[in-house]
């Protein structure tokens, strides 16, 4: 079982606001995976200084049915994170699960039975769907290589199944490398109706044949997202960047990042995303514990303080909270 916990104590800071609300938008949690991370991880990061009142998890693999029909497998999770969220209503701990992003196959014939199942098993707090669309032509470098279909975004079936969400008022999440993102404006122009979030700022990767490409790589995405926040459709979750297909090897250092190196690596892309998106569409997440390979909760969220110490009052609220909770419904 993956532990870096004696790495990520070698870097202590104050915390910063500590009275801020947060609503940490994205997460995951694994109970048998080689990254175990379950409740118990999570409300230790969740209660280590800042102050998380409510979390939103995303869909990740974890816990699906082992029997019955392939496509209610998925369901499963939504089983599990709803019986976590209970246990979490009963603890003395500040921070509540207060919503699921489930998976299910958008492309499936029986994508309302799916659909369905969830909103049964959610106890309340089924939000929305995500079915990824990261697809790298060359994925031998990356640690998380993908499971999207090329050109998925494009298919008239995976579009009726985005629009389907838009019906029934679920929201629909994805993750895609930063060469998709143009792809991606073209479904949000196709499906209006549907609210999409964009996680991880389209992914900017930085390994493979990505590697030392950085500042190129970011002129285009800066054109790209400014393209897609035409779409009103659109939130952009602000965060997820510091997964090792990133490219800034934090997860290799003797030491981990402190929330001003952080900020000096990658404060342009939170300001070039909220220049555009405003923060009324745009979302803090921590994409735990998939960026725990490279820093602490406490160092992440001080960061994403520092960051957004130069908007408004009423912008850090949205930022931190106020859009998360629009988005998803809490």
């Amino acid at each position: 079982m993956f532990n870096n916990d004696v790495w990520l104590k070698q870097n202590q800071e104050n915390i910063v606001d500590p009275e801020r609300e947060i609503v940490d938008a994205h997460h995951h949690l694994w109970p048998i995976s080689d990254m175990h991370y379950d409740l118990e991880n999570l409300l230790a990061d969740t209660s280590s200084g800042h102050n998380v009142v409510q979390t939103v998890f995303a869909e990740c693999g974890a816990a699906y049915r082992t029997s019955g029909p392939d496509h209610l497998k998925c369901v499963g999770e939504t089983e599990f994170v709803a019986g976590r969220a209970t246990q979490a209503d009963q603890m003395e701990k500040p921070t509540k699960i207060a919503g699921i992003v489930a998976h299910a196959d958008l492309m499936h014939n029986r994508l309302d039975e799916v659909l369905e199942a969830h909103e049964a098993s959610g106890n309340g707090i089924f939000k929305g769907i995500r079915h990824s669309g990261a697809h790298e032509p060359k994925p031998e470098a990356l640690s998380i290589r993908g499971s999207g279909l090329p050109n998925q975004f494009a298919r008239h079936d995976f579009r009726r199944g985005v629009a389907r969400l838009g019906e029934l008022g679920l929201t629909y999440d994805t993750w895609i490398f930063h060469h998709q993102i143009a792809d991606f404006r073209e479904l949000a122009l196709a499906v209006p109706s549907t609210t999409m979030i964009l996680d991880h700022f389209g992914t900017p990767l930085g390994v493979g044949q990505y590697k030392d490409k950085r500042e190129e790589i970011f002129e285009k995405w800066k054109e790209d997202i400014e393209a897609v926040s035409n779409c009103n459709n659109v939130f952009l979750k602000l965060g997820g960047m510091a997964m090792p297909d990133n490219g800034y090897r934090w997860d290799t250092e003797d030491k981990p990042p402190s929330s001003d190196e952080f900020v000096a690596a990658q404060e342009r892309y939170y300001d070039h995303a909220i220049s555009h998106f405003g923060a009324d569409r745009c979302i803090f997440e921590s994409n735990f514990p998939v960026d725990r390979l490279s820093l602490s909760y406490k160092t992440l969220w001080n960061a994403f303080k520092k960051i957004a110490a130069k908007y408004s009052e009423e912008e850090q609220d949205l930022l931190f909270s106020g859009t998360a909770r629009k988005v998803y419904r809490l």
